[in-house]
């Protein structure tokens, strides 16, 4: 070595270097051992309570495999799929790529209500489509609406939602008091005059070939305004096909005479469309090194900005600290939408202030492949997002949805469990009782907390 290094003077900064590589590989072989072994990282069969895990993307009759006639027809055209995924929703963002999915050699264009560039954080280029129905080139294509509570998003919500979050506060305190400066805002906003902008009518797409209405939702319509809910039916009722995703929606479309079909929310397809990819996402990034981190696993925990005052985070967490204490888990906050009225990361952190185990850790990251990851490689999901709550079913993950201070006779929460899961569960609940229902949770889904073993 002596003789190596007098002969050769670089030799000591080389060796210094090879030694380094030597730790930094010795420590990654270290790092993919422990993440190998992670229970989380182990398989899971099937998904947690009865579920039909085919949803309709597709209209009725046409299915998913080539050959047939109408499914041949439709990717012989255009397809805009169009849906909120202009602004950040994990789950409306993946809405998105299931659709795609079933139309994997189509000729698709991403449509929002504005023009956006989403791929950041695994979404897609976003065209305006309002700027679409006035491209020739979109004669004779097919419209899918791809999912989501669409039929009761006003235009007024829609818009500020896809404010940056800084300016909503100023805008939201201005136009409140102003009702036609309000009115003249969206429509500038927007690029159009819809009451219910994320369903669209043919005549804005005057050669549009098939219009269709995939998996959505509208549990409150009967609670909006009248010329809004005119609008929604009209429009539905021009559409080649309808489904929604649960049964209280359905009701209210069959007793309005629309010819509408019932199927899950197409998230639902996740584990089956995109489980290879998201267990690679999990041993790489942020949620390797959360699940490195909490070597027992931890409870992946959302909840939006409704439930932010002092006395209900004060509840939440010491339930957490209860979940953790029983079950050994660390507490992972996470956003599941950070448009404006969603999630808020000062909202967990003065949470996670208040309990006392230290296991805790705030999931920063936006990307909806990090985040379908730490959903389904967590131990159990806890939220306010029915997202979050699709996605951890589809992963075989024990959920809860939570229901906030202010929740109305019913939700979409509510009635997507009622309408697709055993009634056994314990589908959403008051944040007094998140430890009981995590508890029991984790029961019906025979969920062996030491080992992630089913």
């Amino acid at each position: 070595m002596d003789l190596a290094r007098n002969k050769f003077p670089f030799w000591g900064r080389w060796a210094g270097a090879l030694r380094r590589c030597s730790s930094i590989v010795w420590l990654a072989t270290r790092r993919s051992e422990r993440l190998a072994s992670h229970p989380a990282l182990r398989p899971q069969n099937g998904n947690l309570f009865p579920l039909i895990r085919q949803s309709g993307v597709l209209p009725a009759g046409v299915g998913a495999a080539p050959g047939r006639p109408a499914y041949d027809a439709i990717v012989g055209t255009p397809i805009i799929l169009f849906g909120a995924f202009d602004r950040h929703n994990f789950g409306d963002l993946l809405l998105a790529d299931v659709a795609a999915a079933s139309f994997p050699d189509g000729d698709l264009t991403f449509a929002g209500l504005v023009r956006r560039d989403m791929r950041a954080h695994g979404g897609h280029q976003v065209h305006a489509i309002a700027q679409l129905a006035a491209e020739s080139r979109h004669q004779g294509a097919t419209l899918i609406h791809v999912g989501g509570e669409i039929l009761t998003c006003s235009a007024w919500q829609a818009a500020v939602m896809l404010l940056p979050t800084d300016e909503v506060q100023d805008t939201v305190a201005y136009l409140s008091a102003r009702p036609e400066e309000r009115v003249t805002w969206v429509r500038m906003m927007l690029g159009t005059s819809a009451l219910a902008p994320y369903t669209l009518s043919r005549h804005l797409f005057p050669g549009i070939a098939r219009v269709v209405y995939a998996g959505v939702g509208g549990v409150g319509l009967a609670d909006i305004d009248r010329a809004m809910r005119a609008e929604v039916l009209a429009n539905l009722k021009e559409a080649d096909d309808v489904s929604v995703r649960d049964k209280h929606t359905l009701a209210q479309l069959v007793a309005a005479g629309i010819d509408a079909r019932l199927v899950p929310d197409p998230a639902a397809r996740v584990a089956d469309l995109f489980g290879e990819r998201i267990r690679r996402r999990a041993r790489a990034g942020k949620v390797a090194e959360t699940l490195l981190a909490f070597p027992q696993g931890y409870l992946a925990v959302q909840f939006s900005a409704e439930f932010g005052d002092d006395r209900t985070l004060s509840e939440i967490a010491d339930q957490l600290d209860e979940v953790g204490s029983e079950y050994g888990w660390g507490i992972v906050f996470f956003r599941a939408g950070a448009a404006p009225w969603h999630d808020d990361l000062a909202i967990f952190e003065r949470a996670a202030s208040r309990m006392q185990t230290r296991s805790t850790r705030v999931f920063e990251s936006l990307d909806l492949w990090d985040i379908c990851a730490l959903i389904g490689h967590g131990r159990a999901y806890c939220g306010s997002s029915l997202h979050g709550r699709i996605v951890a079913m589809a992963f075989a993950r024990p959920c809860i949805n939570l229901r906030p201070q202010s929740a109305v006779r019913t939700s979409k929460q509510v009635e997507y469990a009622a309408t697709w899961e055993a009634t056994s569960v314990c589908a959403v609940v008051d944040v007094r009782d998140i430890s009981k229902a995590i508890r029991r949770a984790v029961s019906l889904g025979v969920y062996d907390s030491n080992t992630g073993d089913r």
